[in-house]
């Protein structure tokens, strides 16, 4: 106990400038006094209890329904992660259930290895399973964290069990209005490095959707939120919904909740 006191001493000591260029790395300094396999001991210690504890986060991102002229959708967007601060398991989910036609238009659910490769981006990899449609599993090799000035990306290259090379980006920004209500852009796009007639998409920038979405944190857990997004399809993907008698593009009205615990 002494000794792990000791080095925490040692260590924030080893921060002001007068001890700045006496030590590399500053903790090491506490070897100068007590053993080195002792002091190693107290080092893994620290980092067991201030950086290596395991933590469980579940969140509902998105939890809404979108209304347009051709009917309801409901739609979630949710993920949850078990780990630490380098090393975490990342479970993601989404997908749209037609609430006009009553059935399942898309889903998948995805199951990651996170690893931190710098203080803010996380690089995952593993594997993606599509319930709709088709039942395709794909190989998945993404980037995700806090760019600069506060953008939440997440970007992800897709390889499908049949040689299809796909790939999603998201960014979402957060304009705090008060300490409650917080008004959400949200941009996300899909891309294929091929056309894929099964699935009715071309290649090249097959989708954009841009909306905004305005909450208000009931509680930091809890917050209900409306909003606008448009939804847009390019190249042969919209040649494929137009030749289906689907607009390529529509606004749409949204209204949901965000929760996490």
């Amino acid at each position: 106990m002494i000794r792990t006191l000791a080095l925490f001493i040692f260590a924030v000591s080893a921060s002001a400038p007068v001890f700045a260029e006496e030590s590399s790395p500053p903790w090491s300094m506490a070897d100068q006094y007590f053993d080195t396999d002792e002091m190693a001991h107290a080092r893994h210690h620290i980092l067991s209890h201030h950086g290596a504890t395991r933590q469980l986060s579940i969140m509902a991102d998105r939890l809404e329904v979108q209304s347009a002229d051709e009917g309801d959708t409901l739609v979630w967007d949710g993920n949850a992660w078990y780990g630490g601060d380098v090393n975490k398991l990342w479970l993601k989910s989404e997908g749209d259930y037609s609430l006009e036609s009553d059935e399942l238009e898309e889903a998948e659910v995805q199951a990651l290895w996170s690893h931190a490769i710098s203080p803010y981006f996380d690089l995952q990899g593993g594997l993606r399973y599509d319930l709709e449609p088709k039942g395709r599993t794909h190989a998945v090799l993404g980037l995700q964290g806090l760019a600069p000035y506060w953008f939440e990306v997440d970007a992800a290259a897709f390889l499908s069990s049949e040689g299809d090379l796909t790939a999603r980006m998201e960014a979402e920004y957060e304009f705090r209005l008060t300490q409650r209500l917080i008004l959400q852009p949200r941009v996300e796009a899909e891309l294929s490095a091929q056309d894929i007639p099964d699935l009715e998409t071309g290649s090249g920038l097959t989708s954009l959707n841009a909306g905004l979405r305005l909450r208000y944190e009931i509680i930091r857990e809890f917050a209900p939120y409306i909003g606008v997004e448009w939804q847009g399809s390019f190249g042969g993907t919209a040649d494929y919904l137009e030749a289906a008698g689907e607009d390529s593009d529509r606004a749409v009205f949204v209204a949901g909740i965000r929760a996490w615990f």
